[in-house]
C-alpha cells in the first residue's frame, strides 16, 4: 500500500536509521521528514537520500501547531512515525524545559494535527496510523529479576522519563477518547550507526580510540537492555503494517548488559582492531567511576512477548554481534564522527537552513 509517512526527527539516530530502511525497502512510499536540527539532528545522516517524489525535508518545530497542521493538509498525510524527542537523561537533570516543551508539547501539536485531517467526513485517504515511539524508562526501575511489560504502572524517574510518560499518556488519551487510530512502542537502549556520541556507547568508542578518559557512573553495575537500531526500525515498520490501533508494544533486544561490561567489551574489540595503547595499555586501564547520576535507575528489562506474538517479531542481532559490527561502522566512517565531535556538522545546516528555529 503506498503511504505518505511524516517522521519527525528523521535526522536524528533512530530516525534517520528509519528513514533509510523505508527508503530502501518501501520504494512506493512517500517520506516526509520534519526536522529542528538541533544538536543531535544531522543531515549527513541521511546523505545519499536526495529530495524528490519520494523523500521531502522540511525543516521545522513540532511545537509550532500551525506549521504542522498545514503540513498535514498539504502533504495528505496518512502515517506518522513520531521520533523527534529530546532523549538524553544528563541534559534533562541539567536543563528540563526543552524536553517538556518538545516532548509534550510537540506531540500534543502533532496529535491534534492529525484529529484535524484525519477525523471526520472529507478523510478520503488511507486508513490512517499515529506511531508514538517511546521509550522503557517511563517504566522506572527494576529490581534484581522480573520484566517490564505493557501493562507495568508508569513510575518515570527523571525529567527525560517524565516527559515521555507525559506524551504516551497523551497519545493514549487521544485513542480513547477521539478515537485516533494511535500505536505506542516502548523500547530498550538502542545502539548502531549514527548515533550521537553523548549516549554511552559512541562516547566510550570516541574516547577509547583516542585514549582518553572513559567515565562511568557509579559502580558501573546497572543493567541495560540492549537493542540494535536496525531491529528497533523493523519492529516499528511491523507495527505500522500490522499493529492495532491503541495497542502498546515494548521492544527489547534480549540482552541484557552492566554498564561497566559494555564499556570494557568496546576496549578489547578497539585493543583487537587498532592494537594497545602506547606503553602496551589495555584500553580497559582508562575507566575512570564517577559519582552516579542522579536518579540513576539501577536496572531496566523489557519482556517483548507481545510483539513475537502477535506480530512475528524478535531482535536478529546478538549484542555481541551488534557491538562489533557498530564499532566497525564507526571505524570506517571517521569523518562522520568526527564532525560530529568536533561540531563542525553543524556548520553545514547552518549554511543550508539558516539560524536554529526559536
Amino acid at each position: 500500500m503506498t503511504r505518505t509517512i511524516l517522521v519527525t526527527g528523521g535526522c536524528g539516530f533512530i530516525g534517520a536509521n528509519f528513514v533509510r530502511l523505508i527508503h530502501a525497502e518501501r520504494p512506493d512510499w512517500r517520506i516526509v521528514n520534519v526536522d529542528k536540527l538541533t544538536y543531535a539532528g544531522n543531515p549527513h545522516n541521511l546523505d545519499g537520500i536526495e529530495e524528490g517524489h519520494n523523500y521531502r525535508f522540511v525543516h521545522d518545530d513540532i511545537c509550532h501547531g500551525e506549521a504542522m497542521w498545514r503540513l498535514f493538509h498539504e502533504e495528505k498525510v496518512d502515517t506518522v512515525a513520531h521520533f523527534a524527542a529530546e532523549s538524553h537523561v544528563d541534559r534533562s537533570i541539567t536543563g528540563p524545559t526543552a524536553f517538556i516543551e518538545t516532548n509534550i508539547v510537540g506531540t500534543f501539536s502533532l496529535l491534534e494535527a492529525a484529529r484535524a485531517l484525519w477525523q471526520g467526513d472529507a478523510w478520503q485517504g488511507n486508513p490512517p496510523c499515529f506511531l508514538h515511539v517511546s521509550t522503557d524508562e517511563v517504566y522506572g526501575s527494576l529490581g534484581d529479576s522480573g520484566y517490564f511489560t505493557e501493562t507495568t504502572a508508569y513510575s518515570p524517574r527523571s525529567p527525560y522519563s517524565a516527559s515521555k510518560a507525559s506524551s504516551d499518556h497523551l497519545a493514549r488519551a487521544y485513542f480513547h477518547t477521539y478515537g485516533l487510530p494511535v500505536r505506542i512502542t516502548n523500547c530498550s537502549n538502542n545502539y548502531g550507526p549514527y548515533q550521537f556520541p553523548e549516549k554511552l556507547i559512541p562516547l566510550t568508542f570516541n574516547n577509547a580510540l583516542h585514549g582518553k578518559p572513559l567515565p562511568v557512573y557509579g559502580d558501573g553495575k546497572n543493567i541495560r537492555d540492549w537493542l540494535h537500531v536496525e531491529d528497533h526500525c523493523r519492529a516499528i515498520l511491523l507495527v505500522i503494517e500490522q499493529g492495532k490501533n491503541g495497542g502498546s508494544y515494548n521492544i527489547g533486544g534480549h540482552n541484557e548488559k552492566e554498564n561497566i561490561e559494555v564499556v570494557t567489551t568496546i576496549c578489547d574489540i578497539l585493543d583487537e582492531k587498532r592494537g594497545l595503547l602506547p606503553g602496551g595499555r589495555p584500553r580497559h586501564e582508562l575507566i575512570t567511576f564517577v559519582k552516579d547520576r542522579l536518579g540513576h535507575d539501577r536496572r531496566y528489562a523489557i519482556d517483548a512477548t507481545k510483539i513475537a506474538g502477535e506480530l512475528g517479531w524478535r531482535p536478529e542481532m546478538t549484542f555481541e554481534k551488534g557491538i562489533a559490527a557498530t564499532i566497525d561502522w564507526y571505524l570506517a566512517n571517521s569523518a562522520w564522527v568526527n564532525a560530529v565531535v568536533d561540531g563542525s556538522y553543524q556548520k553545514y545546516y547552518a549554511e543550508m537552513y539558516g539560524q536554529a528555529l526559536a
